[in-house]
């Protein structure tokens, strides 16, 4: 019977800033992502190798 005071061991593992940290990486995925399906629709006379330049270079950005 618990007396007001809690135990760590029924805590969940992990923490909120960790949950943060998980969907900010989630969301920058989502958005890389969106940009290489932009850059399929809307420019695609480009290069694979320019497309994935530009994909870098928007990741780089996002960081």
């Amino acid at each position: 019977m618990s007396d007001g005071n809690y135990n760590r061991n029924l805590l969940p593992y992990h923490n909120y800033q960790s949950g943060l940290r998980a969907g900010g990486a989630a969301m920058r995925h989502r958005a890389i992502e969106a940009f290489a399906r932009f850059l399929e629709k809307h420019e695609p006379e480009l290069p694979a190798a320019e497309r994935e330049r530009l994909t870098a270079l928007f990741r780089k950005e996002l960081l």
